[in-house]
This record gives C-alpha cells, sequence and structure tokens, in this order.
C-alpha cells in the first residue's frame, strides 16, 4: 500500500472517532428520555415498587444521565458493550450471535442490486427514448417507491405459497439436514427484496452517469478508431460512468441496514434488524447501544471501502 494512502486512511481513522462520539452521546440521549422504564417491564403482580426500585438501581437507572453514559463509555473503552436487561447476557454475545446473518444478508443485497442495476442502467442509456428505457425507468421508480414490507409479502405470497420454489422464511429447514444448499435457499427471497429496492436508485444513478460519459470526446475517439461497440461500452465508458455510483456503495450500507430492520421481521431472518425491534419492545437499552455503535461503524467503514475504492477503479485518483 502506498505512504499516501496509508496516511490517508489513518487521517480517517482519526476523524471517525469524534464522528462515534457524537452518534453515541445523541443515541444515549435519545434513549435516555424515550418514554418507557426497562425496570417496568417485567413487572409482576407480585411486585412492589421497592422491588421496582431495586431493579432501577441494578440497571444503574437512579444515576443521572451523564453519569450513566460515562460508565458505559468507559465499558465500551475496555471493550465490553455491557449486559442486556432483559436477559442478562453481554451485549457482545447477543449481538455477535445477530450479525452474522445480517451481513450475510446485507452483503448479498448490495452485490444483487449492482448485479442489477448496472446492466439496467448501462441499456437504458445505450437505448435512450425506448422501451428498454422505459421498462427500465418503470423497474426503478418501482423499486424506490415500494417499502421492503410490501415487497416481502408479495415475494412470500407468489413464490413460496404459490409456486412453492423458496421458503417463506428462517435461515433453515426444519427437521431438515441444513447445510450451505439450504441456507443459500433462504437467503434468496430477503437478499433479493432488499436489493430490489436498492437498485431503483442505482439504476437512476447508472442511466444518468453512462449518458454523461457517452457525450465525452474520448468516447467519439474510441468509435472512430473502429473498436466495436461492446468494447466502447464496458471497457472505455462503463468504467468512467462507475466513479459517482461507487460512491452509494458506501451509503447504501444505511438504506440496507435500516430495510433489513423490517426484511428480517418478514421473513423471520434472525439477525440484528430483529434484534433491534426485540430490544425497542423491552427497552433493552445497552443492546440498543450496542447495535447502534456497531451499525455506525460499519456506516463509516463502508464509505471508507468506497473511497478507497475510487483509486482501485481510477488510477489518475491518488492521495498523496
Amino acid at each position: 500500500m502506498r505512504g499516501g494512502m496509508q496516511r490517508y486512511l489513518l487521517r480517517r481513522i482519526l476523524i471517525t472517532l469524534p464522528i462515534l462520539f457524537g452518534v453515541t452521546v445523541l443515541s444515549y440521549a435519545i434513549l435516555s428520555f424515550t418514554p418507557g422504564d426497562p425496570a417496568q417491564m417485567e413487572i409482576s403482580p407480585n411486585m412492589s415498587e421497592a422491588d421496582v426500585e431495586i431493579k432501577r438501581h441494578a440497571f444503574g437507572l437512579d444515576q443521572p444521565v451523564y453519569l450513566r453514559y460515562v460508565h458505559w463509555l468507559n465499558e465500551v473503552i475496555r471493550g465490553n458493550l455491557g449486559y442486556s436487561f432483559s436477559s442478562g447476557a453481554p451485549v457482545a454475545q447477543r449481538i455477535g450471535e445477530r450479525v452474522t446473518p445480517t451481513l450475510a444478508l446485507a452483503v448479498s443485497a448490495l452485490l444483487l442490486s449492482y448485479l442489477i442495476a448496472v446492466p439496467a442502467g448501462v441499456l437504458a442509456a445505450t437505448r435512450r427514448y425506448t422501451w428498454i428505457d422505459y421498462l427500465a425507468t418503470l423497474f426503478a421508480f418501482l423499486g424506490i417507491s415500494l417499502p421492503t414490507f410490501f415487497l416481502g409479502l408479495v415475494g412470500i405470497y407468489v413464490f413460496a405459497l404459490q409456486l412453492r420454489w423458496l421458503p417463506t422464511g428462517g435461515t433453515m429447514t426444519l427437521g431438515g439436514e441444513g447445510g450451505l444448499g439450504d441456507a443459500a435457499l433462504h437467503l434468496i427471497l430477503p437478499a433479493t427484496v432488499l436489493a430490489v429496492a436498492g437498485a431503483g436508485a442505482l439504476t437512476r444513478y447508472v442511466r444518468s452517469s453512462m449518458l454523461e460519459v457517452l457525450g465525452q470526446e474520448y468516447v467519439r475517439t474510441a468509435r472512430a478508431k473502429g473498436l466495436d461497440e461492446i468494447t466502447v461500452l464496458w471497457r472505455h465508458a462503463l468504467r468512467n460512468a462507475l466513479l459517482p455510483v461507487i460512491t452509494l456503495a458506501g451509503l447504501q450500507i444505511p438504506v440496507l441496514l435500516a430495510g433489513a430492520v423490517i426484511t428480517e421481521q418478514v421473513f423471520e431472518w434472525p439477525g440484528m434488524g430483529r434484534l433491534t425491534i426485540e430490544a425497542i419492545s423491552q427497552r433493552d437499552y445497552p443492546v440498543l447501544m450496542g447495535i447502534t455503535l456497531i451499525s455506525a461503524v460499519l456506516v463509516i467503514a463502508g464509505n471508507l471501502f468506497a473511497d478507497v475504492a475510487y483509486s482501485l477503479v481510477d488510477p489518475r485518483i491518488h492521495y498523496d
């Protein structure tokens, strides 16, 4: 790795520290002032007011907000995300059990969205104002407009209940042998739903960027040299058209994580999205803060990856 790139990465990593600090401060404040008391979520008829106060003291909820945040931050610096209010298990353990399914879903959806959007955007740009362009535009607007839960329900009804090609949800067949093939079969439907939602905006970006590049002088020069159209499009035009689209790879990560919250509920996918819903309903603040921190790190890492990918796609870009 070049020295300029190393210095750039070091600067970016140092910049992320105050960003993460600000995210955690704001998130902790919002959670602390949210209506509802975690100590009262598990009240039984036999619990007295004194029992509730004992539970509040055990959770540290009788302390000022700023002291609770300092204690939480101190534990994070030590590598401990705290303990769940609802189960008493370490937050890192609970998130660790869910982060792999979510990453598998998000990465699959991101790759699939680009596999759909790039060819669709290129065809729409090269076949401008034809039925192909109109069809790609219709697909893009549907992907942008339709919510993921609606796409998920339609997918379950058509492909799981009517055609019986795919399972309705979960990560493996109950009572089955499991294995990689079974897991991949369960991943197809939720990943496709997330991919379609993300591919809509990507298709419009690819089309717009491709139209701009096709009007450049070097593309006309390549055609004048007698190069075939496929070489002109995929080797000369597309490589430069992808530069602004790469930016969306980092920006797609928060969109995918947000969409996964709903998609995982629809498909009973045991990821961070379902854990988020469970933690919200139980007012499990340590788990919510752990999820917020992990999500913020993933978003920052995605944007950093997009910046590094610039130099890989376009050799003219240097970070010296």
